[in-house]
């Protein structure tokens, strides 16, 4: 779980079609504010309007006059209908498990905000504004692991949601306390909403969980690509590989964008390293060096490209209204199927795939280092005194182990469907399924990569009186800040940690761009 800083100014502005994906990190991560323009507000003080016409109409409106899902035939008298709502919330908030994280149901909050802010979902301005406070106050619902199938929305999370606008259900204050909702709402001077004819329906009808943890992942993912760029480069330099291979006319020829990129990363990276020039002119050359270090930008890049793919569903996904009924533009009120979360799940599903391989390289580079047979010269294991001393031998079984766990994470979750609803609902997406392995795909990664970088930041002192350029001593001294030196063995997990956290925190990527002769992509 990410920690809180203060709030960022100015605030974020919700609007129709106006929410980016650097809006969702700063309220999710860093408890940026939240305002609705005034656009919106009357965008849904009009459809709000419509729903009031119908709920006068003798003939059946879903959602409004009916009951739900497989139910939907069964009219309800104008007398139930808030009990209806209500009922709703409270049964559909059947979430179950450990509990989801409290950047995930930050970025769900305002995503859903931002539907009911396009005034497409018949909502009272009230309620939408509620929402608002609730989110801008730090209060968090508990929200289980298991619940949504990825279709007719994220249910159950959206549910707990919408629970706690009610004043029920558990919540988490700013500081992380579990109390009652309606402490919560009371302590932050919040009356609970009482829900009328469709707004218990528009609360809990979006894809906002799913597309919220992929646009965590995007924003995790485009550190640890750079990273990974890095990472290749130290771990080249502590090989002393070969970098013709990334010279532009040479990537040029296949002119994928995200190959391009990770090339030119990896080439400023090495530049002006002593380390790769001794390999000129000692005499004999390696022409080709193995494929995880030759072929780092056709995989890194790929992973580039993947992510520009989901990038762009993502930014679809954001200018959508996800509800059912809709209020249209002319004012009709429409059943649809846009709450499918097909579009979201299958880029989750291909970057779970993507995530596995870019760990999977940056494995097989660190066990290079390791083998005396193929390290060109490094102890075996980078062990200070190899058989007194095993050295990295079990940091690589650590990432071996993380790997296999990402080739099984990077099964897909969207082909699968188990009906639901009495067979109303017979074809699900598992897109909230897909989002949170993903999660832990992105976490597990980067935990291999840091083993990469500690253990080619190790290698590359062992190479001594030789020395990196200046991007790998970058890199070396802000590792060396946290992790000592090669010597005897030492206690290895908080050095892992050490490096993680540094991975992580995205400093890295910042102290190797600083360093190299242009930022890195």
């Amino acid at each position: 779980m990410t920690t809180s800083a203060p709030p960022l100014t100015p605030p974020v502005v919700v609007s129709v079609g106006a929410l980016s994906p650097a809006d969702v990190a700063a309220v999710a991560r860093r408890d940026a504010r939240v305002e609705l323009s005034d656009a919106s507000l009357a965008a849904m003080a009009e459809s709000r309007a419509v729903i009031e016409a119908l709920a006068e109409d003798p003939q059946p409106h879903y959602g409004v006059s009916t009951g739900f899902g497989a139910l939907a035939s069964k009219r309800i008298p104008p007398e139930q209908r808030a009990q209806l709502q209500a009922s709703l919330i409270r049964s559909h908030a059947a979430s179950n498990g450990p509990e989801v994280e409290r950047e995930v149901v930050r970025a769900l909050m305002l995503l859903r905000i931002s539907t009911l802010a396009t005034g497409r979902t018949g909502v009272r301005p009230i309620v939408a504004q509620t929402y608002v406070d609730v989110l801008n106050a730090g209060i968090t619902p508990i929200i289980g692991e298991y619940g949504s199938l990825g279709c007719s929305g994220d249910l159950a999370p959206l549910s707990h949601c919408a629970l706690a606008l009610l004043g029920e259900g558990t919540v988490r204050d700013r500081h992380g306390v579990a109390m009652p909702a309606g402490d919560a709402l009371a302590a932050a001077g919040i009356s609970p909403i009482l829900l009328r004819e469709k707004e218990g329906l528009a609360l809990v009808n979006g894809t906002d969980g799913m597309l919220g943890m992929l646009l965590l992942a995007l924003d995790d993912l485009r550190t640890l690509v750079t990273t990974a760029d890095v990472a290749a480069a130290l771990s080249i330099e502590a090989l002393m590989g070969n970098d013709a291979v990334f010279q532009r006319d040479l990537q040029e020829l296949r002119p994928h964008p995200g190959q391009k990129a990770s090339a030119a990363n990896m080439l400023s990276a090495l530049a002006g390293s002593p380390l790769i020039a001794a390999t000129k002119t000692t005499g004999f050359t390696r022409v080709q060096d193995a494929y995880s270090l030759r072929c780092a930008p056709q995989v890194h890049g790929a992973v580039r490209d993947t992510m520009d793919h989901a990038a762009l569903v993502a930014s679809r996904e954001l200018a959508s209204a996800v509800d059912n009924p809709v209020v249209t533009l002319d004012g009709r009120v429409e059943s649809n199927g846009n709450f499918h979360g097909a579009p979201v799940a299958y880029v989750l599903d291909f970057l779970a795939i993507a995530t596995a391989d870019l760990a999977s390289i940056s494995e097989r580079r660190t066990d290079r280092m390791l083998d005396p047979a193929r390290s060109h010269g490094l102890n075996p294991f980078l062990a200070d005194d190899p058989g007194v001393d095993s050295g990295h031998m079990i940091a690589q079984y650590t990432q071996a182990g993380i790997v296999s766990e990402l080739k099984r994470l990077a099964v897909p979750a969207s082909v699968d469907s188990i009906p639901s609803s009495a067979m109303q609902e017979d074809h699900v997406s598992m897109g909230w399924a897909a989002a949170r392995k993903l999660r832990r795909a992105v976490d597990g990664a980067t935990r291999v990569v840091a083993v990469e970088v500690l253990t080619a930041c190790r290698a590359i002192d062992m190479r001594a009186p030789l020395s990196a350029g200046p991007v790998g001593a970058a890199v070396l001294a802000a590792l060396r800040s946290r992790v000592e030196g090669p010597g005897p063995d030492r206690f290895l997990a908080p050095e892992i940690e050490a490096a993680v956290q540094l991975v992580s925190a995205g400093d890295v990527a910042r102290v190797a761009s600083a360093a190299a002769p242009a930022p890195l992509a």
